[in-house]
């Protein structure tokens, strides 16, 4: 049970800092969420991120940092694997079902949606 509580806690902690962020400074939600990811990859990097994934669960791995840290991993381990070709490779081929549902979760809302003009 304490799994959900802090997995709740640590994510929404993390939404809270995107909306404040959002609510407070000039910056635009595209170069938030970009640094959420980029901030994911350096945590991961510099091993702050994996503990905090193990701890949190979903609550970490879930949001914008979680993704950084998941490219950040698939890095890692492609270089392991294949040398400084996985530098290239390894962040789209760990995150690549997570790109792929959300490219064709797109499709289909965009499909089923109807535009219109937004004046």
């Amino acid at each position: 049970m304490m799994i959900y509580l802090w997995a709740f806690l640590v994510g929404g902690a993390l939404c809270a800092v995107g909306q404040l962020l959002i609510d407070l400074t000039s910056l635009t939600p595209a170069r938030i969420l970009t640094g959420y990811v980029i901030a994911g990859v350096i945590l991961s990097a510099i091993g702050f991120y994996g503990p905090l994934v193990e701890f949190a669960g979903s609550g970490a791995s879930v949001p914008l940092l979680g993704f950084g840290h998941l490219m950040a991993q698939g890095v890692q381990k492609a270089v392991a694997e294949q040398g400084l070709l996985g530098c290239l490779t390894g962040g789209l081929t760990a995150g690549a079902a997570g790109i792929t549902a959300s490219l064709v979760c797109g499709a289909i809302a965009a499909l089923l949606g109807k535009s219109h003009d937004q004046n």
